[in-house]
């Protein structure tokens, strides 16, 4: 069978090409992809090329599909897998295999899996390793955005506090604690916001920070909450001594629980170390480009006060199931984040230029081929601009099935 795919062969050097898949083995599955979000992760990559750790040598001649956040439909199972999957399911994969072996994945070290091909070959490591997931919600960029939300889930249950008066460790955040979501109106900050306010366990206080009013604003009309209160603060301009004011100020002085920092900042990041609250936790959640970024942290607050500090990469296959469970059932709303669509054709594109597009996440349609579309730009009188209307201008599955049935199919 053929497929028609974005891959990648060097650094910035992304190519849309018709390809033969090879046949699967009774080990493996077929299935087309129908969508794809992307991750800023995708333009490390690209940026990278064979710099990237999860990259095979010599991608000139051993070029990989890109993306990794995607959901589609089964088309063909392996005759060892058949008690499990079945032709027609909708799936979703978390792409971190946590192997200890290789740190290939797919979206970054495969030639035949990746989100941005029309169809794919999901291998035996994916599915022996619990990683394909049977999806049951309403649309597919819901399915694209379980691995984003499974990276959310697993930086949640990777904070720890002390049980009082012993060394042991409780996992999660704090239950009625103080909050701080540093750069955080982003789209995974976006997702953290939601999951935050919608998890069993909630903070009291959630504190998220930007330079960009604006988002702020979008932030808090989409993030509303009776039960945690929400505080939205813009920094811009502000020195660090007068953000650690203002941000301590915001919990009247008794510092934070739990610290997430969405962006890879010197100074904030050792900003966040001095807002801690005492058995406070930080969690680095954004990935840094520099191998020696560093920043500085007071070790007497780690040894008398019991501050500690964690990081978390990806999600893994539970996180990916809990979040699928969770976006089906409806408990969180994620097409929030989803700011522009566009199809395969314009997946190169925007690709490399995610940073200077800004906006939340950019939703693709493999199978499709259309420019990138804006949502806040879409004209309120065409057929699709009538549909984001009807949900505030929020992404929906009605809006999906417009694009599936009215966008031209992709081609070479």
């Amino acid at each position: 069978m053929k497929s028609i795919g974005l891959r990648l062969y060097g650094k910035e050097d992304l190519r849309i090409e018709e390809f033969e898949l090879p046949a699967i083995t009774d080990d493996e599955i077929l299935a087309t992809v129908v969508s794809d979000t992307m991750c800023m992760s995708s333009w490390k990559l690209a940026k990278e090329g064979e710099n990237h750790k999860k990259t095979p040598n010599n991608l000139a001649k051993n070029p990989v599909l890109i993306g990794h956040e995607f959901s589609g439909k089964i088309l063909k199972v392996g005759k060892n897998l058949q008690q499990k999957f079945s032709a027609g399911e909708d799936y979703v994969v978390q792409p971190n295999l946590a192997r200890d072996d290789t740190p290939f994945v797919p979206g970054y070290s495969y030639p035949y899996i990746g989100g941005d091909a029309t169809v794919v070959v999901i291998p035996k490591e994916v599915i022996d390793l619990n990683c394909l997931i049977t999806f049951h919600g309403q649309a597919y960029y819901e399915g694209s955005l379980c691995e984003p939300l499974s990276c959310v889930i697993a930086a949640f249950d990777a904070q720890f506090h002390l049980i009082p008066h012993t060394y042991n460790h409780k996992m999660g955040i704090k239950e009625h604690g103080n909050m701080l979501m540093l750069g955080g109106t982003g789209p995974m900050g976006l997702l953290a916001i939601d999951y935050a306010i919608h998890s069993d366990i909630k903070p009291k206080t959630l504190v998220v920070t930007d330079i960009n009013q604006e988002k702020l604003d979008r932030a808090k009309h989409l993030y509303p909450s009776d039960e945690v209160e929400m505080i939205f603060l813009n920094v811009n301009n502000l020195s660090i001594s007068d953000q650690q004011k203002l941000l301590s100020a915001a919990v009247n002085e008794a510092g934070y629980d739990d610290v997430f920092s969405m962006i890879s900042v010197s100074p904030i990041v050792t900003l966040a170390g001095k807002l801690l609250a005492p058995d406070g936790c930080l969690n680095q959640f954004a990935g840094p480009m520099n191998k020696d970024f560093n920043a500085t942290l007071n070790f007497y607050d780690v040894h008398y006060n019991f501050t500690h500090v964690t990081g978390t990469s990806g999600g893994n296959a539970e996180n990916e199931a809990k979040a699928a469970q969770i976006i089906a059932s409806g408990k969180l709303d994620v097409a929030k984040v989803i700011t522009h669509v566009l199809g395969l054709d314009s997946a190169a594109e925007t690709t490399l230029a995610q940073p200077d597009i800004g906006g939340g996440k950019k939703l693709t349609y493999p199978g499709k081929k259309f420019g990138r579309i804006e949502l806040a730009k879409v004209d309120s009188n065409s057929e699709l601009g009538k549909i984001l209307a009807k949900h505030g201008g929020i992404w929906s599955p009605e809006a999906e099935q417009w694009i599936l049935s009215n966008m031209p199919d992709i081609s070479i």
